[in-house]
């Protein structure tokens, strides 16, 4: 990771905040524990006993806290709003950075994923270290690693809109999901966990 193209410096820039040095510290990793990136010295990757806490049941979470309004760009250049998730009864929503080796190594099972959900369901990437439109290398590099792993679903570019989101996550991926009145429900999974994702979502439409 160069000093020059620091992403995690982007990241904390767009929250706002100045996050401790664990937390800045990069992926939250596979669940397999695996080295989420090249310079391992910089990551944080997540136990298997941690991401498996970190799955919780649809009913583990009574409480919502609405997601905050957004308006936002994806890949393709369209304009995005958080209307988006009035459009299905639940959305997972990916949380992911082009620096990430697990958030990479994911994108095709996601890809596929999102082609079999059911019509209610919906998975939408929020990509954090493209900062603004003037980052062409970023976004390139984005719309590379969509590309190759078969991406078709909608992946939104982070802006200071999701910065009261984005101050609570620890590291990439983390996964949420919001209602279909933009609702978050449920708790966060943090680290590469597809099979935790589904899980998730099946207990969801079954209690609804």
């Amino acid at each position: 990771m160069s000093k020059k193209n620091n992403p995690m410096k982007r990241y904390a820039a767009l929250c706002g905040i100045l996050l401790p040095v664990a937390m800045m510290a990069g992926c939250a990793g596979a669940t397999d524990g695996s080295s989420a990136g090249t310079d391992s010295a910089l990551t944080s990757p997540a136990t298997e006993s941690d991401t498996k806490e970190s799955t919780v049941g649809a009913d583990a979470q009574t409480d919502t806290a609405a997601f905050p309004a957004f308006t936002a760009t994806d890949l393709d250049g369209n304009e995005v709003t958080e209307s988006i998730f009035s459009e299905k009864d639940l959305t997972v929503l990916n949380i992911w950075g082009t620096f990430c080796g697990p958030c990479i190594g994911e994108m095709p099972e996601l890809g596929e994923w999102a082609k079999e959900m059911p019509d209610n369901v919906q998975i939408v990437g929020l990509i954090i270290d493209i900062n603004g439109e003037e980052d062409t290398e970023h976004r390139d590099l984005a719309v590379d690693i969509t590309q190759q792993a078969g991406v078709e679903f909608t992946n939104l570019i982070a802006n200071m809109d999701f910065a009261p989101i984005l101050k609570d996550v620890v590291g990439v991926p983390t996964t949420l999901f919001i209602d279909g009145e933009g609702n978050l429900v449920g708790d966060p999974i943090v680290g590469a966990n597809v099979d935790g994702y589904k899980t998730f979502v099946e207990d969801y439409l079954h209690e609804q």
